[in-house]
């Protein structure tokens, strides 16, 4: 099954309101895309572009294109140093470093120091990474992994779709630490060194992305090879074959007295 088929599959099941996105790696950019700072500086925010916006073209970034890229998103996609005192500002600031501007993610630098040495090593798999719709992308690409973006319902059901295809039950599907870029990209597609393989990664958890991010979505990061046997596993999944509990037409009305008594 092809990458193609693989998000319309898994999208259309979902019911998302954009289309599946694809991460692939190149040697060069490829033909049609465009440097992604041309979309957007913040890599998530590009990733939710061209599954929401029809119109947006795929995007190239990498070591020789990451002019104008957030520097966080750089360095959590493998394509430079994460600066060391960022540890600060993901904390309790320091008054030397960004004014004392402080984000308060970890409740000191020490344990944002333990957060950031969690992933491993962060490295691009290839000279260039590249962001599409999944029908954007071409056949013979060699997809890394996908991003779902959609309502919470929707990702509850890609939850149960990972849980139908696979018997592991506390492994298959987690929702890691980290900045919103790396739930989309940085564990699925195989850029975290220490990032379990046969995983889905839900998210984001990091509230920075809420300014911009509808308070209803959630995304779905999944590899390559578990996103294609997802879609092998629909038809005979609940969500073919009861599609009416996934998504149900009529809905339990509770009583809000009784439930707060």
């Amino acid at each position: 099954m092809d990458s193609r088929t693989i998000g319309k599959k898994l999208a259309e099941a979902a019911r998302l309101p954009g289309r599946a996105v694809c991460v692939f790696g190149s040697d060069a950019p490829p033909a049609g895309s465009v440097p992604l700072a041309e979309v957007d500086r913040c890599i998530a925010r590009t990733v939710y572009k061209i599954s929401i916006g029809r119109d947006s073209p795929p995007v190239y970034f990498g070591a020789e294109a990451k002019a104008g890229i957030c520097p966080g998103g750089q360095g959590w996609c493998g394509v430079t140093k994460i600066p060391p005192m960022i540890s600060y500002f993901v904390s309790t600031g320091r008054a030397d470093y960004r004014g004392g501007l402080a984000e308060h993610l970890k409740p000191d630098p020490a344990s944002a120091e333990r957060f950031f040495a969690g992933p491993g090593a962060l490295a691009m798999p290839f000279p260039y990474l590249n962001i599409a719709g999944c029908d954007q992308a071409g056949e013979d690409r060699e997809i890394l992994s996908f991003v779902l973006i959609g309502e919470a319902e929707s990702i509850r059901n890609l939850g149960g779709l990972v849980q139908y295809a696979f018997d592991e039950v506390f492994t298959n599907i987690v929702m890691p630490s980290g900045p919103v870029c790396a739930s989309m990209i940085t564990y699925a597609a195989g850029i975290s060194e220490k990032a379990p393989r046969h995983t889905a990664f839900i998210g984001p958890v990091d509230p920075t992305g809420n300014a911009w991010l509808p308070p209803g979505m959630m995304t779905l990061a999944v590899p390559f090879r578990m996103a294609a046997k997802m879609a092998e596993a629909i038809e005979g999944s609940f969500l073919g074959m009861r599609p009416e509990v996934a998504f149900p037409v009529k809905r339990l009305r509770l009583d809000e007295k009784a439930l707060h008594s």
